[in-house]
């Protein structure tokens, strides 16, 4: 199957915010973060705590208002304009993280916590555009491409960056300096990418127009939760779902920190990360050969067992080496877990709901992500250890994994 132009820039928005993914959420931001709440007599564990639940409220406010956007978005010619609209909030919010004094560092978790609602409600109406650009056919290869080159994406920028703080910005920056200016880079960078998209995607599937698109949306949303036996293979993967992308998202948001914790050096920490995108980019694209070849079923289960290993494996590390196994294995499974979890779910709901569906798909994965960081937080300060922490996210793997697995018992599995 070739890709064509319409797909390709689809693909490219997964290229375009993440440097917001790699900068903000995973590498420079919760670093910087920890290093001016310490300079600030913060101490490393609350400093770890503090941008979990950051991270929590964040996310919860996003999952309250998703099935509702999703549903606003399924009206004729929404779903752009909410997709524009997300996408300006999150990009000026992360410019403002490049304005915010180094001693403001609550005021800098406020600015991150509304920049990560722009990045997260975008990436719904984002997720839900995939139905516009391929049939079911497609949808592995194309949710799996723009997984890998998000991947790509994120290593270009994050190496852009490197290049800077391992220069200290060419001899005229401090290491503050540096992280601010990648601050403004994810900014610039998620608007340029995200253009094509904007050109050459557009809305086909659509529920009927009404006069009253926002009273409408709400009655969408409850009479789907009414009816939702309706959607009995829907319903029990979004419970699956709910569990086991919430240890995929825990350990994105909260890799860094956990590293730090155990001695990583801040420059190690950088190259691990450039690694993992590296690692990530060819295997989102082996795990779409997987679904094509197995089933997207077996290729879930396969990304949901390896993280059940790698949080098994957490509770052992103590140096950078170890770190750096750990790392690598979340490189080979991440994008895949998630990009064929997002094709096996636009395959099994109504294309002309999919907005409205994506977002109760957001809703689960991320009010999912309250409760994981909030784990990790609440296990860290009551052991003193992160590692143990970053342990306890097996529970949900497990849950997560055998839920789905009795998937095919309640319905018929998807090809």
């Amino acid at each position: 199957m070739k890709i064509n132009k319409k797909q390709w820039s689809w693909i490219l928005y997964d290229w375009a915010n993440s440097g917001y993914g790699i900068i903000v959420t995973t590498a420079v931001l919760p670093v910087y973060f920890k290093s001016v709440a310490q300079a600030d007599g913060v101490a490393a564990a609350s400093a770890t705590a503090y941008w979990g639940y950051a991270n929590s409220f964040g996310t919860l406010l996003v999952s309250l208002l998703a099935p509702f956007l999703g549903a606003l978005a399924d009206y004729p010619n929404f779903k752009k304009r909410l997709l524009n609209g997300f996408c300006w909030l999150g990009m000026i919010m992360t410019l403002g993280l490049a304005l915010m004094p180094t001693s403001q560092w609550q005021w800098l978790l406020a600015i991150y916590i509304i920049s990560s609602i722009g990045y997260s409600a975008s990436n719904l109406f984002y997720d839900s555009f995939l139905m516009d650009v391929a049939d079911n056919q497609q949808m592995n290869k194309i949710s799996t491409h723009g997984y890998a080159y998000g991947y790509l994406g994120g290593v270009v920028v994050f190496a852009l960056f490197l290049v800077l703080y391992l220069t200290n910005g060419f001899g005229a920056m401090t290491g503050y300096g540096v992280s601010r200016l990648a601050f403004l880079i994810a900014a610039i960078w998620w608007f340029v990418f995200y253009l094509p998209l904007q050109k050459n995607v557009h809305q086909i599937y659509s529920v009927p127009p009404t006069s009253a698109p926002l009273l409408g949306s709400f009655k969408r949303v409850f009479k789907t939760i009414k009816h939702i036996a309706q959607y009995k293979e829907v319903a029990w993967f979004l419970v699956a779902y709910f569990f086991y992308i919430d240890g995929v998202d825990t350990i994105f948001t909260m890799a860094t920190v956990i590293g730090m914790d155990i001695g990583v050096k801040t420059s190690t920490l950088m190259i691990i990360m450039l690694v993992v995108q590296l690692v990530a980019f060819p295997f989102s694209i082996v795990f779409g050969w997987i679904a094509d070849k197995a089933g997207t079923r077996a290729g879930i289960l396969l990304g949901i067992f390896v993280y059940l290993v790698i949080c098994l494996y957490a509770l052992n590390l103590h140096t950078t080496a170890d770190f750096w196994i750990l790392a690598i294995m979340v490189g080979t499974v991440q994008g895949g877990l998630q990009a064929l979890s997002r094709s096996y779910f636009g395959k099994i709901i109504p294309k002309e709901s999919g907005s409205e569906f994506f977002g109760f798909y957001n809703i689960l994965g991320k009010f999912s992500a309250v409760m994981g960081p909030a784990l990790v937080g609440i296990v860290t300060q009551m052991t003193g250890r992160s590692t143990i922490g970053a342990g306890s996210l097996s529970v949900l793997f497990l849950v997560g994994l055998i839920i789905f697995a009795m998937l095919p018992r309640l319905s018929k599995p998807v090809k």
